[in-house]
This record gives structure tokens, sequence and C-alpha cells, in this order.
């Protein structure tokens, strides 16, 4: 395995692992705007009022992204097993 196949596939790990936690992570993101700005709006401070939404928003989003996330994965898998004898070889 030679220093530029290590660093291709690094590459492609980094950015599957980008791409399937984005959705979830934007999600989360959009969640937690939308309840401070809602916490500026009614001057309500409570610190633990963002974590159930978030929460919930997360977990729904799973079950939404969770199919595509894990067909990425196994594609990314499928990919390394089926080109592991240019990897070893």
């Amino acid at each position: 395995m030679t220093p530029e196949m290590v660093i291709e596939l690094s590459k492609q790990s980094v950015y599957i692992t980008g791409l399937i936690a984005a959705p979830i992570l934007i999600l989360a993101l959009a969640v937690g705007l939308i309840i401070s700005i809602f916490q500026a709006v009614t001057q309500i401070q409570e610190q633990t009022l963002v974590f159930v939404p978030k929460i919930i928003a997360v977990f729904i989003g799973l079950l939404f992204f969770g199919p595509w996330m894990l067909r990425q994965l196994v594609n990314f898998t499928e990919n390394i097993f089926g080109n592991l004898s240019n990897f070893i070889g």
C-alpha cells in the first residue's frame, strides 16, 4: 500500500464522515437557532429548554436520514472491500 493510497482512502473516509454527519448536525443547528430566537423574543433564559427539542429533532432526523446514511456507509465499505486487492497488492 503506497502513501498515495493511504491519503486517498483517508480523504474518502473524511468526506463520507462529513457527508453522513451533515444532515443531523444541520438539523440540530437549525433547531437550536430557532429555540434561541424564541428565547430571545420571549426573554425566557432557561438553559435546559434547548435540549429536549434538539434530541427529538435528532431522533426524527435519524429516522428520516438513517436509511440514506446506512446506504452511504454500505457503499463505501463495499468499495473498500472491492478494491482490497489493489490496496494490499
